[in-house]
């Protein structure tokens, strides 16, 4: 473990915020930040850190304060503000008391907050107020785990960190643990760390950087302990390539996808899907092809910090049947439903100690382990879904250190339940979802106009969307300005409608990325200005080939993708009152536009039995959406303003006279239009909503 303290990095953050913040707490932000980058030490949130200090209050008296980590706030990324003040001689004298609930404790921390706008602190907040030290840092090193989590480990600690380190066996978090925690410092106050069983390290100091070498020096002797003791790694007779374990995971990806959808109850919108993060690696093939990769696996996690985002335990698939995908379906299929049996029996004998107001998490596995394969992990989003990744390749990499020198223990069931239906382990991960956070569409021609108000609404939802499009320039651009806004929810996938293979492999880069799809939509398209008696058959063929041939590629791979995931979809098509009203010298696209319409309505009849609603909408002319200029309207506009003998504005304003509501349609209002049936606002398939203002010569008949 590198230790990675600068004195001038330290005097930037002094420059940066010490005048607003203080002196100690802007060294603190600096060494938690120091802490949080290193993946061995915290993940995601976990760990926390605190530092004691003087503040002056309205009065002008100095109050002897405590700055502490908030709940959930990652210390990769914290900012000064991430740590909440408090009022450290008031919340001491409750280390008196010989019991505390968890309602009253967070009680006393809200009510002895300087700035009642702060996140809540820690959970492991008294633990820092009641011992002394002025700067305390607290990991979940993954060196330290392998010692704890094991039979003999406070043996194995003794040996690889002395006897200067005080061991304390292990005890929930909270107000307990807190206590224990002092008493135990009380009793060898000349310690200057302490390691709490199954849990993680704590190290202390007068300064920041004093703490902070502290952890990594006994993690760097617990690492080179471990490498010593490594007598009998794992053994894999048959190792998995690369190659055939990241096809295989294409391939079982939208299978398990569609078992780890819960059902909803609700008609409309029956499952609450999940999003997927596969996890391939040499590391972890090895661990899941290895001889002791299962036994190894079926253990409880390294901390109690991770059960809210891993479950207890993961579910491993035997023998997997790649060979045959009727049967491996089979075997997925029954492998969930016996994990789900497994785990409401584990409910149902702790349920009587569950707290008024904790609900019960679906029965369903988080992480799923093959063989020949490695690993899917599942969250509601792709960023929960990523920290249950990142979990769990340090899970796996942590236990196999244990697997090389001693036999793995973790926590027992009812500490795992007692911690897994912690109230305030379940207020971190608590959030308002909106309607399509666990969805993923797949848009076609993404980069213009109204793919740009499609992708905006769909986002707006929460939606995971894979942005699709021949022209890679304009993709990129739009991926790259979308990004800062709604981060790893969007990917740029170049994909060619006309082109079959394309658009499978288009199909296989969303799996790969999230697991698999849920909304389609088919926008791409190309219009033509030519009157029937100029027009070249060879140029009518080209917009055939996007427009009509494109929509059939794009409407089969995603049948085929709708029926493997087994939980329905939605598809929509995005048509043009053209359909219905078309125009002179629009006669290509009119009349290719016209087959993609009637394809789709034949798709709504096909696709009903699996679930899966087809609908179209039908928008007259838009220019514009956000910065992006219709490819459409740049190929047509040319001629419609020479015909009317109007400009470009004067064009947009001919186009909104005409309609009944003398309204300007926007990409925004196509992408509002697809939003409607992508949220199933009403049970509907094969339909059409005109986005035109009001053309009455346009209205589906």
């Amino acid at each position: 473990m590198k230790n990675r303290w600068s004195e001038k990095e330290a005097g930037e953050y002094l420059d940066r915020y010490g005048q607003r913040w203080g002196e100690a707490l802007a060294l603190r932000t600096y060494s938690s930040r120091l802490l949080g980058a290193e993946p061995g030490l915290v993940l995601h949130g976990g760990g926390n850190t605190s530092v004691k200090d003087m503040v002056t209050n309205v009065l002008g008296e100095e109050i002897a304060a405590i700055f502490v980590k908030a709940s959930g706030e990652d210390l990769a990324t914290i900012a000064p503000e991430g740590h909440c003040g408090l009022d450290l001689n008031h919340l001491k004298r409750l280390r008196g008391l010989s019991d505390l609930t968890d309602e009253v404790m967070v009680k006393e921390f809200r009510a002895h907050l300087f700035d009642f706008t702060s996140p809540t602190p820690s959970v492991e907040a008294l633990a820092h107020i009641f011992l002394p030290a002025k700067y305390i840092d607290h990991t979940h090193a993954d060196a330290i785990l392998a010692l704890t989590n094991q039979i003999d480990g406070n043996e194995r600690l003794r040996e690889a960190l002395g006897d200067e380190v005080i061991l304390l066996d292990y005890c929930k978090p909270g107000f307990q643990l807190a206590k224990t925690a002092a008493e135990a410092f009380d009793a060898r106050p000349d310690r200057p760390a302490m390691v709490w069983m199954r849990h993680g390290l704590i190290t202390w100091g007068d300064t920041a950087r004093q703490s902070y070498e502290r952890t990594i020096e006994l993690v760097s002797r617990a690492e080179d302990y471990l490498c010593r003791k490594a007598k009998r790694p794992l053994v894999v007779s048959v190792p998995t390539s690369l190659d055939i374990a990241e096809k295989r995971a294409v391939e079982v990806a939208p299978l398990v996808r569609g078992l780890l959808a819960a059902p909803s109850g609700d008609a409309d919108r029956p499952y609450r899907r999940v999003i997927l993060r596969t996890l391939v690696s040499r590391e972890v093939l090895n661990f899941v092809d290895s001889d002791r990769g299962c036994a190894l696996a079926l253990t409880p996690p390294l901390t109690s910090d991770h059960l809210i985002r891993t479950k207890p335990l993961p579910l491993w698939v035997e023998a997997p049947r790649y060979d045959d995908p009727v049967k491996l379906r089979e075997q997925l299929g029954k492998a969930v439903a016996e994990y789900s049996a497994a785990y409401e029996a584990y409910v149902e004998r702790h349920a009587a100690h569950l707290k008024p107001g904790v609900s019960r998490f679906d029965s369903l596995p988080r992480v799923v382990l093959f063989s020949g394969l490695g690993a899917f992990c599942a969250g509601r989003s792709a960023e929960e879904a990523s920290i249950v990744r990142d979990i769990t390749a340090q899970t796996l990499t942590t236990k196999t250190k244990i697997a090389a020198m001693g036999d793995y223990q973790g926590l027992c069931e009812e500490e795992l339940f007692e911690m897994e239906y912690w109230s305030l382990q379940h207020a971190k991960i608590a959030a308002q979802e909106r309607r399509l956070e666990r969805e993923v569409a797949l848009v076609t021609g993404a980069a213009g106009a109204i793919g740009w108000g499609i992708c905006k609404a769909l986002f707006e939802e929460g939606c995971h969307v894979a942005a699709t499009d021949i022209s890679r320039e304009n993709l990129d651009s739009m991926v790259e300005e979308l990004r800062a806004s709604v981060g790893p929810r969007v990917i740029g996938v170049y994909l060619d409608v006309t082109d079959a293979d394309s658009v499978a492999e288009g199909f296989r880069q969303v799996i790969r990325e999230w697991g698999g799809i849920d909304i389609v939509v088919l926008n791409a398209g190309i219009a033509l200005v030519s009157s029937l008696a100029e027009m070249e058959a060879e140029a009518f063929r080209r917009l055939e080939q996007v427009n009509t041939e494109g929509t059939l590629l794009v409407l089969a791979e995603a049948a085929r993708h709708f029926q493997l995931q087994g939980t329905g979809g939605d598809i929509v098509l995005v048509s043009t009152k053209n359909v219905f009203a078309p125009g002179a010298k629009f006669g290509a696209y009119s009349a290719t536009k016209a087959a993609a319409h009637q394809l789709a309505r034949i798709a709504s009849l096909e696709l009903a039995d699996l679930g899966v609603r087809v609908n179209m909408v039908a928008p007259d002319a838009v220019f514009w959406g956000g910065t992006r200029k219709s490819g459409l309207w740049a190929e047509v506009g040319p001629e419609r303003m020479r015909a009317r003998g109007l400009d470009e504005q004067g064009l947009e304003e001919y186009y909104r006279a005409r309609n009944l509501l003398k309204a300007r349609v926007t990409a925004e209002h196509v992408g509002r239009a697809v939003l409607y049936f992508a949220t199933r606002q009403t049970p509907t398939t094969g339909a059409t909503i005109p986005v035109d203002g009001g053309l009455p010569e346009a209205t589906p008949r």
